[in-house]
């Protein structure tokens, strides 16, 4: 069942949205080579506890840490460790809070450094499926256009959508009903309606969409270690288009 979310919800999902946001641009500009993945973590949770909120992630299905930091090939819930950050990884920051009664939850990929055109441009082509996939986020729409729109602007650049990962819905709970996929899918059609809020997330790969599950036991990546990239952010349906909360 997709929960509604009413006027005074909205507006408490937004403060902790905002408050994430800036949680996360002081993360992003933390990184550098030579920092590793659990100094970076380390900084993520005490800033949320600087802004009176708990970290999302930490014990979420018995995950350790505050922080996702997923490496290259690896797509989502990379775990932090002693690893030191190298001129031209790429690196996806997948982080989330909860505040009087809410999660919020959202996520980016980046260059270390100065870092390789094809990592740049698999990080443009996520980050431009989900821009696109706003357009149709409207009263009226469906939550499979959104899938669809993301799944066609990758395809149309050379890349694959992973399909066995998806958004979300968010709120009371990390995660709600319903699962907002990054492709098409065939069948009955749910509605989008004013009220409701939801991650939207592509993950991008260089190569095949198949995954397989990392070596530290949390992280997934991509089944033929080609390159992938991560995107997210919670959107509100209003009454005639969308607002993105975790948007600064």
């Amino acid at each position: 069942m997709i929960k509604i979310k009413t006027n005074n919800e909205i507006m408490v999902m937004r403060e902790g949205a905002q408050i994430l946001a800036k949680i996360l641009e002081q993360v992003k500009n933390s990184v550098r080579p030579g920092i590793t993945t659990k100094e970076l973590n380390g900084l993520a949770e005490a800033l949320i506890f600087d802004y009176g909120a708990k970290p999302a992630f930490k014990g979420y299905q018995g995950f350790p840490a505050t922080l996702c930091t997923s490496l290259n090939e690896v797509i989502v819930h990379g775990l932090p460790s002693a690893y030191r950050l190298r001129e031209g990884d790429l690196l996806s920051l997948d982080i989330g809070l909860y505040r009087k009664g809410f999660f919020a939850d959202m996520a980016l990929t980046m260059g270390v450094g100065t870092i390789s055109l094809e990592k740049e441009t698999i990080i443009r082509t996520t980050e431009g499926a989900f821009e696109a996939s706003l357009a149709v986020i409207k009263p009226g729409n469906y939550f499979e256009d959104i899938g669809a729109t993301i799944q066609r602007y990758a395809e149309k650049r050379g890349f694959s959508v992973i399909r066995e990962l998806c958004g979300h819905g968010i709120g009371r709970e990390l995660h709600e009903d319903p699962q907002v996929l990054n492709y098409r899918e065939k069948g009955e059609k749910t509605p989008l309606e004013q009220g409701m809020v939801f991650c939207i997330e592509p993950m991008v790969s260089a190569g095949d969409w198949r995954i397989e599950k990392n070596p530290d036991g949390f992280g997934w990546q991509t089944a033929d270690n080609t390159l992938s990239s991560h995107y997210e952010h919670e959107v509100v349906v209003t009454e005639d288009g969308c607002q993105v909360l975790t948007r600064l």
